[in-house]
């Protein structure tokens, strides 16, 4: 007798983004794998976002609507709705890789603590932008945060049971310290060698990107200590550097 499937609790966080919002439920709801628990929850959008949800209601599972404190709020309640074994977020403008993608995903091994793949990048306009600059490593565990986010949370799927709620203290890296908790805590981790997600490239203000800065320091320090984040951080900065000047040699 084959086991029974597990089932994936796939959480979409949206607030007023009708442009995107259908293209993401839809990569959803027309995945191949036959267990999946879709959770979406919005922030009391007013942009014709919520009449789009309404086309779909039926196959969603769980659907919220109410004003939430930030993106991790809004991700924590999701969490407290998903029942699944696994969770994985897909929010508003971000897809899974392709129809097939969760069924590879779950036969590529079975019963890992955390399954991941690579993740394309899509410009607003939908065009592809390539593959991320931080590469899904080969292998993967709690330490390997250290260089940076090397795998995007639409690419990650974790046991429900090794996850805990968003440090809500953190306002723009929470799910740096929300994977590198999980990973701590897994026994089994499983590349799946293929693209699992692509993830539309946003913009952020200055402000806010030395705010990301701060956070992610913050986070390393307290996961691998002052002195590594340190000395990590030169890496960082001359790996960042050494990728801009290779991309402009290769663009001029």
């Amino acid at each position: 007798m084959a086991a029974a499937k597990p089932i994936l609790s796939v959480i979409t966080i949206v607030y007023n983004n009708v442009r995107d919002i259908e293209r993401t439920m839809l990569s959803v709801l027309n995945q191949t794998y036959p267990v999946i628990e879709y959770i979406v929850v919005d922030g009391l959008s007013n942009d014709g976002t919520l009449d789009i949800i309404k086309k779909y209601e039926t196959p969603i599972a769980k659907f919220t609507s109410e004003k939430d404190e930030g993106i991790y709020d809004a991700m924590n309640k999701g969490l407290a709705l998903a029942t699944g074994d696994y969770v994985i977020f897909m929010n508003s403008g971000d897809e899974f890789y392709d129809a097939e993608t969760v069924t590879a995903v779950f036969a590529s091994a079975d019963d890992a603590d955390i399954y991941y793949g690579e993740t394309e990048m899509i410009s607003d306009a939908g065009e592809s932008l390539g593959q991320r600059r931080h590469k899904a490593p080969k292998q993967f565990t709690w330490k390997g945060f250290n260089l940076g986010m090397s795998i995007s949370h639409q690419a990650i799927y974790i046991k429900r049971s090794l996850i805990e709620p968003y440090d809500r203290h953190y306002q723009l890296s929470a799910d740096i310290d929300w994977i590198i908790r999980a990973a701590k805590k897994a026994k089994k981790i499983v590349n799946v060698n293929r693209y699992v997600a692509k993830y539309l490239v946003g913009g952020m203000s200055k402000t806010k990107h030395r705010q990301s800065l701060l956070e992610r320091f913050d986070i390393m320090k307290r996961h691998y200590g002052l002195v590594p984040t340190v000395l990590n951080h030169v890496v960082i900065a001359f790996n960042l550097g050494w990728y801009w000047l290779r991309n402009r040699r290769t663009n001029d």
